[in-house]
């Protein structure tokens, strides 16, 4: 298993990144190599100060000398600077050389370059973010959650099935529930958009539709992916991410201003400790690019080297449960349908 990691990519580049590349290197024993793309000066400085030891044969320095800063317009960038880190790292996937590429830097540019030299797989037109949110079952996925902010109805449909496929193969679900991001439970809640996607899903073979379901819906009921288009996705996880750090400094204050609920706090300690765990970004590391030719992960732009360690781990167990490949085979079963044959 080879990783090829932008190592320059994220807000705290590349401390993290190198952070997380030795925490990786420790855990994750079928690792076999870890690439560092990036200017090769600053990450063999930032190595010695983590005592990250380049002559370990599984880590390497690939240097890509440009990098893609985080408000540098995605697509443009990644065309004009062709040795950046970004580029550098996604070219390994496509000669071969790593098995998956890993990210916290420009998603916009990550997203272009993928779909540049990748390109998406057969049945795909476009590729999409699937984001992992904790819930009372476990993980829902929101699909897509900023690739392709104008979606088209039949996007979704594949999202729906590269989600499924996703959900079952990687993460172990057995019938992944889908439902469409809606105003409403109702059928004929919606805009003209998703009351189009909606009919399109209901006759899509190879996924369990629920149909339309609502933000609370995120959290309350028993579902592993919910559909929308990028604009919409991006929001609502922005939202409800700035939700919990909210909630979370409110509770501190709250607590801090009490000499009675400072014990109790003490007490429940470790109540705090796995709320935090579940809820945090840096425990699913990052969220894989579904529809392109090759594993990419795009992780948060804030993470942690917590973070980035989870993120190479969501690369491996992709490359491992061939869940590129369970999408094409799902694709083609919904392709060769009597339905879409018309």
């Amino acid at each position: 298993m080879k990783v090829a990691l932008d190592a320059m990519g994220g807000d705290h580049a590349p401390a993290v990144n190198i952070g997380g590349a030795i925490d990786a290197l420790r855990y994750y024993r079928r690792l076999h190599h870890l690439f560092l793309v990036g200017d090769q000066a600053i990450l063999e400085a930032e190595c010695r100060k983590q005592g990250l030891d380049l002559g370990d044969p599984r880590v390497s320095i690939v240097h890509a000398p440009e990098v893609i800063g985080m408000a540098e317009p995605g697509a443009k960038t990644v065309r004009r600077k062709k040795l950046s880190s970004i580029n550098v790292a996604m070219e390994m996937v496509k000669e071969g050389r790593a098995d998956a590429f890993v990210s916290a830097g420009n998603t916009g540019a990550a997203v272009a370059a993928a779909t540049l030299k990748l390109r998406t797989l057969p049945g795909v037109d476009r590729a999409g973010i699937a984001s992992a949110l904790p819930n009372e079952y476990g993980l829902c996925h929101i699909l897509d959650a900023g690739a392709n902010p104008e979606a088209k109805p039949e996007h979704l449909v594949a999202y729906a099935v590269m989600g499924t496929a996703f959900s079952r193969n990687v993460l172990g679900v057995k019938n992944p529930k889908v439902g469409l991001m809606s105003n409403g439970e109702e059928d004929e809640k919606g805009t003209a958009f998703t009351k189009e996607a909606f009919k399109l899903l209901r006759q899509t073979p190879g996924i369990h539709f629920i149909g339309n379901v609502e933000g609370r819906d995120l959290f309350e009921t028993e579902l592993d992916v919910v559909l929308c288009d990028g604009f919409v996705g991006n929001i609502v996880l922005k939202t409800v991410e700035a939700t919990a750090k909210a909630v979370s400094k409110w509770l501190k204050t709250e607590i801090k201003g009490n000499p009675l609920r400072l014990c109790g706090a003490v007490l429940a300690q470790g109540a705090f400790k796995a709320l935090k765990e579940k809820s945090s970004y840096e425990t699913y590391g990052g969220s894989p690019l579904l529809g392109v030719n090759g594993v990419v992960i795009i992780a948060h732009g804030s993470s942690t080297a917590l973070a980035v360690r989870n993120a190479i781990r969501v690369g491996i167990e992709s490359v491992e449960n061939r869940v590129n490949s369970c999408i094409e085979e799902a694709l083609a079963v919904v392709a060769l349908t009597p339905a879409n044959l018309e």
